[in-house]
């Protein structure tokens, strides 16, 4: 992609991560993400409510007089993105297409790390791991991973994402052996055959990592979710964009929509339960929808969970 492109791309991205520092999610990032310890940066006088155990003993046996340690937070933090880009992400009904969704919501999580001088990496699953950007700091870094994200197209394969997704948590474990903040988005379309096995991968990721993950919908992903009822808009032919198999389905019937509406809701559900049962924090962006308030709903949420 040409850097006029890529820049005309990053405009409506970079105003939309913007609004999420003007508004909560800087400080909720910094509250959430927090670094793994501190570091002694300088000495200082005593001063009357400060805790003893900080008062540097040798330090005050020279001077005569007390003097307290002063610590730094090291942040020094790895944040990866681990995006599902299969097919089925080429799929828009209003809106935008949910590529571009995830696109904007994970170059925004990147904008917000290198502001506060996190690391960042990259994992985009289809059916299998399809692509790894090792972790790393600063503007230009964060530029390709964008870049590599808008110019993805999925190659080969009819899996399903809960075969990718259980892989590429995998392939997260293998790469790092610190503790990282990872941020799955994904439609998270699993296919019952696959939850004990994205349950696995999830656990023993969980244990080590801190996983946040944001469902990208389509308004026809699950009707109810939204109040809605799926349209009634006659012979419709409906293509599995995973598979490539098509199927000619009558949405004029309502036991149909009905049926359709049961069976997305149920999908999701089970994967939410799921969530819940790791204490994965987890929120809906929508594809017709400002993405931004379900971001920082999410890390005020967690942010206070932290305290």
């Amino acid at each position: 992609m040409e850097t006029s492109k890529l820049l005309e791309k990053l405009r409506p991205i970079k105003v939309k991560a913007n609004r999420l520092a003007n508004e909560h999610m800087a400080g909720a990032y910094r509250s959430v993400f927090k670094g793994r310890g501190m570091s002694f940066e300088e000495v200082r006088p005593y001063q009357d409510g400060d805790d003893i155990r900080v008062i540097d003993w040798n330090v005050s046996a020279r001077s005569r007089d007390l003097f307290v340690k002063l610590f730094v937070e090291e942040r020094e933090l790895t944040f990866f993105l681990v995006l599902d880009m299969s097919r089925s992400a080429a799929f828009g009904s209003r809106g935008m297409e949910r590529k571009e969704l995830i696109a904007q919501v994970a170059a925004a999580h990147a904008f917000a790390a290198i502001k506060n001088n996190d690391r960042v990496g990259l994992i985009i699953h289809t059916d299998r791991v399809a692509h790894f950007v090792p972790p790393k700091k600063g503007v230009t870094h964060v530029l390709r991973v964008i870049r590599d994200i808008l110019e993805f197209e999925p190659k080969g394969g009819s899996g399903d994402a809960g075969e990718g997704l259980s892989a590429a948590v995998r392939y997260l474990m293998s790469v790092t052996k610190k503790t990282v903040n990872a941020v799955l988005i994904s439609d998270f379309f699993v296919p019952d055959k696959r939850l004990p096995d994205v349950e696995r991968a999830l656990s023993l990721a969980r244990q080590r990592h801190d996983l946040t993950a944001f469902f990208a919908m389509d308004p026809l992903d699950d009707p109810k979710a939204r109040g809605e009822n799926m349209p009634a808009a006659g012979l419709v032919e409906l293509e599995d964009l995973e598979t490539g198999a098509a199927r000619l389905v009558d949405l004029s019937s309502r036991s149909v929509r009905e049926r359709y509406g049961r069976q997305a809701s149920a999908g999701r559900a089970r994967v939410e339960t799921l969530f819940k049962k790791l204490s994965i924090h987890y929120e809906h962006v929508w594809t017709d929808r400002d993405w931004v308030p379900p971001v920082n709903r999410l890390y005020l949420r967690k942010a206070k969970r932290k305290h």
